[in-house]
């Protein structure tokens, strides 16, 4: 969870990534930093992809990924539930990279006067720009859906 500076106040961003292919496949926005938020964004990723159990999800140890709730969610999905060591942050390392990415490419360049017009900003960059057109060094200068689209056309090689 990051939290984006408006005038009216502060709005809270939680992100679910696929780690293969850097694709922000969940998120959710809310003026409150609470379990809602994050089992939004889980919620997202899971119609979205639909993701298959055995499948692992990190987080860090926030309140917000360890409730009842969220939990609940993970185990009945029979996900496994993976947690930041206490005291390190290098557990997070590539979602505090997504967040600062976001931050220095679009956020800092913005006065948002309402909650409203940071979430359509954020929007737009996560869908439009950073999911498609955004180049990573990590997946061979490709964008995270053209490092998708690569991945499904290699043939499949059955030994």
């Amino acid at each position: 969870i990051t939290y984006i500076y408006t005038q009216e106040g502060w709005l809270y961003l939680a992100v679910i990534m696929d780690l293969c292919s850097r694709k922000i496949v969940g998120w959710s926005m809310g003026s409150r930093i609470t379990k809602d938020l994050t089992i939004k964004a889980l919620r997202q990723a899971m119609n979205r992809r639909g993701i298959k159990a055995g499948l692992i999800l990190h987080s860090d140890r926030g309140s917000q990924y360890a409730c009842h709730d969220y939990v609940h969610l993970v185990k009945s999905s029979q996900f496994i539930q993976s947690m930041s060591g206490k005291g390190n942050c290098y557990d997070n390392a590539v979602m505090e990279s997504f967040f600062k990415t976001l931050k220095t490419e679009k956020v800092y360049w913005e006065r948002y006067a309402t909650r409203d017009d940071a979430r359509k900003s954020i929007f737009k960059y996560i869908e439009c720009y950073y999911n498609v057109k955004r180049k990573h060094s990590a997946l061979g200068y490709k964008s995270p859906q053209g490092f998708e689209n690569a991945m499904n056309l290699l043939p499949v090689t059955v030994h």
